[in-house]
C-alpha cells in the first residue's frame, strides 16, 4: 500500500460520513476525512495532514456534483463551527444521522438491529430554545470556529431564535457603548465570557451575561439595552464565573431585571427553566423523543419507572401520565428543587425525585430493593457508568429505554446491557439538531436472562446440585459476616479475577471514559469469601 503524501493530489469517490459530518474517501487503502464533501461525488482531493491511521483532506475539483448538494444559505458555512451539514440536502443529512446511529450499534454495539427510521424536524431552522454566545477576547461576539476557541462574529444564526441573536448583540452595543472589556482565556483578564439566552414557546427570553467577576459596570445600562432590543424579555441575570477552563457557567447568580426563570410547556405540561436546568433544545423535537420512548415503554398505568438523569423531570412527568409510580433521579440540586415544583405546578402526584449521583442512587434503590418494572436513562454525552448499568440490572427491570445523545457511547453501554442479559430490540433516530452533526437515539432494550437475580441450579463434578448464587445473596452474605456493603460491580470484578464464569456479566474495570475506582482489599477478600461459601471457588 502506497503510503499517501502531504500536499499531494489523488481523485476518490466519497462513500459515506464520518460522526463530524466529514465526506469519507479511501485512497490506497488510506480513509481520508474531507469537509464539505457529499457521498457519491467523484472528486480531486489534496492532503492536507498524515495521521497514524487516516488522513485529512480538501476538495481540488468536483467531477460529478451529487443532487443532493446544495448551496449553504448560511454566510458563515464553514467558518462557524456549529454546523456541519449546511451543504446538504435536508433527505441526505437525515440518510447520513441514520447511518452513524446504524453504524455505532453494529460495529460497536454487536448488534444484528436495523435503526427502524429517523424522525426529522419539520421546521429545521430557528429551533433553538437555549443558545450560549462565547465572547472573543477583542470583544466579537458568535460561536468558536471549529476546533478552535476563536470566536467568529455572527449577526443572524439560522439554528438560533431571532430573540437570542438580538440579546446577544444588545450585549455587544452596551460592552462598545461604556467600554465593558471582554475576557481573555489565555490570561485570565477580562469580564464578559459568555451571553446565555432562553426562549420559551411563547416567545418570552431569559438573558443571562457570564462575567469574571461578581459585578460589571453600568449593570441598569445592561438590563436597558437587552430589554429595548427584546420587549419580552422576562429577566436579565449575571453569572459569575471565574474559573479558567472550558466551563460556561459559574455557580452564583444575581438578577438585575425580572425574575430568574422562564416558563415553558411541553408535551401539554408547564415547565419552570432556571439557567442552569437542563431542558432539550429543540422543543418540537423533544415532544417527538419523548413519544417515541414512550412508545418503546409500552406502559399500561400498571408500572413502576425509574428514570435517570431525569433534568427537571419532563420525562418523568411525561411517564407518570401513563405509569402508576415514577422515581427521577438528578445530580443538578436546582434541576431538581425545579422537577418537585414542575410535579406540583402540574398536579403529578405520583412522581418523586432524588438528587444525588444517578450510580449512587440507583445502588441505593437497589440494596432498598426496588424492583421497577421499566428504567428510563437520558445520560450525558459520555454515556453510563459501569455501576450505573450493573445497578440497574440488579434492579432487573422487564425493559429498559434508553435515550442517547451520541451514538458511539450508546453502542458501548448497549453492548455491556447485552453481557447482562438485556437485548435491544428496537432502535429509532430522532433529528434533534438540523444542520449539525448531532443525533439522538431512543433504544429498548428487554430482559432475555438476568444473571443478577436468577437463580441457576447447576450439577458439580461429584452429580451433586447446587445452588448458584444471586449477587444479592452474595451481597447479603457479606452484609451479614462483614457489616459493609459491597457493590454489583465489585462481585462482576472479583468473578473475573478470579476466573469464574461471568454469564457475559462485563468487566467493570475496563472503562476508559469513566472514573471507576477498583475495589478495595478488604472487600476483594469478603467477596473471595462469599464465592468460597457458596462453593464457587475452592482457594
Amino acid at each position: 500500500m502506497e503510503a499517501l503524501e502531504k500536499g499531494s493530489v489523488y481523485t476518490a469517490v466519497i462513500d459515506g460520513y464520518s460522526s463530524e459530518g466529514l465526506g469519507i474517501a479511501r485512497v490506497n487503502g488510506a480513509v481520508v476525512f474531507v469537509p464539505h464533501a457529499v457521498r457519491g461525488e467523484e472528486i480531486d482531493l489534496r492532503i492536507t495532514k498524515v495521521m497514524k491511521t487516516s488522513c485529512a483532506g480538501e476538495i481540488v475539483k468536483i467531477h460529478n456534483p451529487s443532487p443532493e448538494r446544495m448551496e449553504p444559505e448560511c454566510p458563515y458555512a464553514g467558518k462557524c463551527g456549529g454546523c456541519a451539514y449546511r451543504h446538504l440536502t435536508y433527505p441526505e443529512e437525515l440518510w447520513a444521522k441514520r447511518q452513524r446511529v446504524q453504524d455505532a450499534l453494529t460495529r460497536i454495539g454487536g448488534l444484528e438491529l436495523t435503526v427502524e427510521e429517523i424522525l426529522g424536524a419539520k421546521n429545521p431552522e430557528h429551533y433553538r430554545n437555549k443558545s450560549q454566545y462565547p465572547v472573543g477576547a477583542d470583544g466579537s461576539i458568535g460561536f468558536f470556529q471549529a476546533r478552535t476557541h476563536k470566536v467568529v462574529p455572527i449577526r443572524r444564526c439560522l439554528i438560533q431564535t431571532e430573540a437570542a441573536d438580538r440579546t446577544a448583540q444588545a450585549v455587544g452595543e452596551w460592552m462598545r457603548r461604556y467600554k465593558i472589556s471582554a475576557y481573555d482565556e489565555t490570561t485570565g483578564k477580562g469580564l464578559v465570557r459568555h451571553v446565555c439566552v432562553r426562549v420559551n414557546r411563547k416567545g418570552e427570553s431569559l438573558c443571562c451575561v457570564v462575567v469574571n467577576g461578581n459585578k460589571v459596570p453600568r449593570e441598569p445600562e445592561l438590563a436597558a439595552y437587552v430589554t429595548a432590543a427584546v420587549p419580552h424579555t422576562v429577566g436579565v441575570l449575571l453569572n459569575s464565573n471565574t474559573r479558567r477552563g472550558n466551563v460556561v457557567l459559574g455557580d452564583k447568580y444575581r438578577t438585575l431585571f425580572g425574575r430568574n426563570y422562564l416558563m415553558d410547556t411541553l408535551c401539554g405540561l408547564e415547565f419552570k427553566l432556571s439557567m442552569p436546568s437542563f431542558y432539550q433544545v429543540n422543543r418540537d423535537q423533544a415532544e417527538v423523543l419523548y413519544g417515541k420512548a414512550l412508545e418503546f415503554a409500552g406502559l399500561t398505568g400498571n408500572e413502576t419507572v425509574l428514570d435517570l438523569y431525569c433534568g427537571i423531570g419532563t420525562i418523568t412527568l411525561c411517564l407518570a401520565k401513563a405509569a402508576k409510580r415514577v422515581i427521577g433521579a438528578e445530580i443538578v440540586p436546582p434541576a431538581i428543587r425545579d422537577a418537585k415544583e414542575n410535579a406540583l405546578r402540574n398536579h403529578v402526584e405520583n412522581a418523586e425525585f432524588f438528587c444525588g449521583d444517578a450510580a449512587d442512587i440507583a445502588a441505593k434503590l437497589e440494596s432498598d430493593g426496588l424492583r421497577p418494572d421499566v428504567v428510563t436513562v437520558d445520560p450525558p454525552r459520555k454515556g453510563l457508568a459501569p455501576e450505573v448499568i450493573a445497578s440497574v440490572a440488579a434492579m432487573g427491570p422487564e425493559k429498559v429505554v434508553y435515550v442517547s445523545c451520541d451514538p458511539a457511547t450508546l453502542g458501548r453501554d448497549v453492548k455491556i446491557f447485552r453481557e447482562f442479559g438485556y437485548e435491544a430490540k428496537r432502535a429509532a433516530a430522532v433529528d434533534m439538531f438540523p444542520g449539525t452533526a448531532h443525533v439522538e437515539t431512543v433504544v429498548l432494550l428487554s430482559r432475555e436472562t438476568n444473571p443478577l437475580t436468577v437463580e441457576v441450579r447447576m450439577e458439580v463434578e461429584t452429580g451433586e446440585v447446587k445452588e448458584h448464587p444471586t449477587y444479592k445473596r452474595i451481597q447479603e452474605y457479606v452484609q451479614e459476616k462483614y457489616g459493609f456493603k459491597v457493590h454489583t460491580a465489585y462481585i462482576v470484578e472479583v468473578k473475573r479475577m478470579v476466573g469464574l464464569d461471568m454469564h457475559k456479566a462485563p468487566n467493570a474495570v475496563e472503562q476508559k471514559k469513566h472514573e471507576y475506582h477498583p475495589c478495595p482489599p478488604e472487600k476483594v477478600e469478603a467477596i473471595k469469601d462469599a464465592l468460597r461459601h457458596f462453593g464457587l471457588i475452592s482457594e
